[in-house]
C-alpha cells in the first residue's frame, strides 16, 4: 500500500515517515511537545516515537496549522 501523496484529500491521514523507517509502524502524523516546543511526530501507546518536523513551533495551534497546511519541513534520516 502507498502513501497519501501530497495531492491527497486534506482529510487523509499522513503517517511519520521517520516513524515508519525506525519501526516500521504508520503512525499518524501530529503535534506533540517537548520541552524546546511544539513539534510534528508521532507517538504510540508507550509515547513519543518521531519528531518528525524540523521546525519547534511556538504554540499548539502554530504547529497545528503548519501540519494542516504542510508548511513544515520533513527531518531527514540520519
Amino acid at each position: 500500500m502507498s502513501e497519501p501523496s501530497a495531492s491527497s484529500s486534506a482529510t487523509a491521514v499522513r503517517s511519520g515517515a521517520l516513524a515508519l523507517a525506525w519501526t516500521g509502524k504508520r503512525l499518524p502524523l501530529q503535534v506533540l511537545r517537548s520541552a524546546a516546543g511544539q513539534y510534528i511526530g508521532t507517538q504510540d501507546d508507550e509515547g513519543p516515537v518521531s519528531r518528525e518536523s524540523v521546525e519547534y513551533f511556538p504554540t499548539h495551534l502554530a504547529a497545528q496549522r503548519a501540519l494542516d497546511t504542510h508548511a513544515w519541513t520533513q527531518r531527514a534520516q540520519p
